[in-house]
């Protein structure tokens, strides 16, 4: 923001992991920081948070005329089908509505990550409800997420360029409806073939 200001330029913030999490009434990273009405554009898509597809800009009407217009993507492409928007909007009306779904997915995510980060797991600076686990070398992690899989637990499995190399990992991602027993089963599993795949040291007893 300070930049911004400085030389006089706009801001636009994807906000694909936010909205729906961060901020008062999961308003996104902007209110989360109190710097909702000083952002631009905030884009942001329906197949996180909203649970449909599609996504949104929201911005001053200038600049929405002008994407309609000139935005390649936005030209070249069809709306979204009327189930999605419907769906969206459902979704935004219980995330406005039901404040306690994202005051369980924390406790769901502290829980996730305090029970990874005491089985000696490398979370990297990861600060929200994307946990990613840094496992390091690609083939390792090839094998570490198909015995994953094969136990029971989906992760998603990321190499280089999308992240830096000899730094490959797992990113996993709590939700509201997890309960206690979903996330202790889940670090059963990840210490399980964690230690069978060396990534973890063998435990005693």
């Amino acid at each position: 923001m300070a930049l911004k200001k400085k030389y006089g330029a706009r801001l636009i913030l994807d906000d694909a992991h936010g909205v729906g999490v961060f901020g008062e009434q999961g308003r996104g990273t902007a209110a989360h920081f109190g710097l909702q009405d000083e952002v631009d554009v905030i884009i942001g898509t329906f197949s996180k948070s909203f649970a449909s597809t599609g996504g949104f800009v929201a911005a001053d009407e200038q600049v929405i005329s002008y994407i309609k217009h000139h935005g390649r993507s936005m030209v070249f492409s069809a709306a979204i089908p009327p189930a999605s928007a419907g769906a969206a909007l459902a979704a935004l009306e219980i995330i406005e509505r039901e404040p306690e779904r994202r005051e369980r997915l924390w406790r769901n995510v502290e829980r996730w990550r305090n029970g990874l980060l005491a089985l000696g797991f490398d979370l990297g600076t990861s600060c929200t409800q994307i946990v990613p686990i840094i496992i390091g070398e690609d083939m390792r992690l090839a094998v570490v997420w198909r015995r994953l899989f094969d136990a029971g637990l989906f992760t998603n499995p990321a190499v280089a360029p999308a992240v830096e190399p000899g730094r490959a990992l797992l990113r996993t991602s709590c939700i509201a409806t997890h309960t206690d027993a979903h996330i202790d089963q889940a670090l059963e599993i990840i210490a399980q073939v964690g230690e069978k795949t060396g990534v973890l040291p063998q435990r005693v007893g």
